[in-house]
């Protein structure tokens, strides 16, 4: 059986693994010129740096090993993983870094009484003892939000958590998509107090670490996956134009419109953002098609600088709100946090600029973004940084998906109506995150393999 996989990011990689593992001739096809997606590792002032995607979660929901770490076990990276030297994070409000507040979820507080420099208003039953949401209710986190803690906790504790995941706005996001064990409390709780809480108190106790990387990046991740696909027929640079019945099975047309060729295949997983899917859709299900299309995503820009030794605080980093005034949403002190990442003499850090209906910023040139970053990353240190020794600007055009509420839902029904040898995979379905995207190709590789042997 001949398995054709549209996307060549860790989600279409995951699943041409899975594939492979179970006999299956696979075909993989990458419209780019490289493997991995999101997943890139470079070199920056001596020492790898990533690019996209920098850790990934250690445990899933049920305190169960990631899939993200399973993979990377699978294909002999598993004493290879290394953890945060500094956890704690910092939220730029007022003008004053203050510690990210604990016991809160995204940002939404389980005790908003005890916020620092962030007012709340009292959260109250004000529904006489009915749950906040009903059985298939989704909502957007920042109308919840706003309409029990009020704006402040939404606006400068919630959407710059949010802005650092998705570059999106609390206001625009699905509760049941960003923060489903609090979209299932808020089923049954009467508070949205209590619903935090008792999201927390769901959660496995477990004292460990909860991210993790590569050591040398996690671009290695995707080398070691990629040369475990033994067999596999992997074509780089080719568009997917086309995919139509054929027989029992599909024909994929790849390639120029002047020299197209075509693939024959007994199943199709497609791991691509949700516009190219959409539109190949077209001929095998206009209805998925349409359900899939309607997804938005944010564009976002990593610039990254290698500064001359620069004292820092000892954080992780630090989120600033969109209410603040600044350009940068985000700062990782990678060689704070990553003590593996430290080169002598040389302090690295990261900034994230971009928003989601707000990017006029990514309209700089590089040179424009990198001074951008200094200046306001300076500013929020309360001293200028040095001119850098190397800076590199990664741009991710339409890179993060932006759920709206319902967003479950419209996939669930995609999926439905699709034939059984079809698959969706990716971001644009299950999730952001190294290890949602590793379980959304496993995923779909065992639906188009179950579906072949029925």
């Amino acid at each position: 059986m001949r398995i054709v996989v549209v996307g060549g990011g860790i989600s279409g990689l995951a699943a041409a693994y899975r594939l492979v593992e179970q006999g299956a001739e696979v075909v993989l096809v990458e419209q780019s010129g490289r493997l991995g997606g999101k997943l890139h590792t470079v070199e920056l002032a001596g020492g790898p740096v990533d690019l996209g995607a920098e850790a990934f979660a250690l445990r899933d929901p049920a305190g169960r090993p990631s899939a993200a770490v399973e993979l990377a076990g699978a294909v002999g990276l598993a004493d290879e993983v290394v953890y945060p030297a500094i956890g704690r994070a910092a939220l730029a409000v007022g003008g004053r870094l203050r510690p990210m507040p604990a016991g809160t979820l995204m940002g939404v507080p389980g005790d908003p009484a005890a916020l620092d420099g962030v007012a709340a208003v009292a959260d109250r039953d004000r529904d006489a003892g009915r749950p906040l949401l009903g059985p298939d209710e989704d909502v957007a986190v920042g109308a919840l939000v706003r309409a029990r803690f009020g704006d402040e906790v939404a606006d400068r504790l919630v959407d710059p958590m949010l802005g650092g995941v998705y570059a999106g706005r609390a206001d625009g996001l699905s509760l049941a998509t960003t923060m489903p064990g609090l979209a299932a409390t808020c089923r049954r709780e009467h508070t949205l107090t209590g619903a935090v809480r008792a999201a927390l108190a769901d959660r496995p106790a477990n004292s460990g670490p909860i991210f993790g990387t590569i050591l040398g990046g996690v671009g290695r991740l995707v080398a070691r996956v990629v040369d475990r696909l033994d067999g596999a027929d992997i074509r780089l640079g080719l568009p997917v134009r086309a995919i139509t019945p054929a027989g029992t099975g599909w024909r994929v047309t790849v390639g120029s419109t002047r020299e197209p060729e075509t693939i024959d295949a007994d199943a199709v997983i497609l791991a691509t953002p949700a516009a190219p899917a959409a539109r190949l859709l077209g001929e095998i299900e206009s209805g998925a098609g349409a359900r899939v299309g309607v997804l938005d995503y944010a564009s976002v820009a990593l610039v990254t600088l290698a500064l001359p030794e620069f004292e820092l605080p000892q954080l992780s980093g630090l989120l600033v709100p969109a209410s603040e005034g600044y350009a940068i949403k985000a700062a990782t002190f990678f060689d704070r946090k990553w003590a593996h990442l430290g080169r002598p003499g040389v302090t690295l850090v990261r900034t994230s600029l971009g928003r989601y209906g707000d990017e006029r910023v990514l309209q700089r040139d590089d040179d424009g973004l990198i001074g951008l970053a200094r200046a306001d990353l300076g500013a929020l240190l309360g001293r200028p940084l040095p001119e850098p020794i190397e800076a590199r600007v990664q741009r991710w055009g339409g890179a993060l998906p932006q759920y709206a509420p319902g967003h479950l839902d419209r996939v669930a029904a995609a999926r439905s109506v699709l034939p059984a040898t079809v698959a969706l995979a990716g971001a644009a379905y299950d999730g952001v995150g190294i290890p949602a995207c590793v379980r959304s190709g496993q995923t779909a590789a065992d639906r188009v393999l179950e579906g072949l042997k029925s």
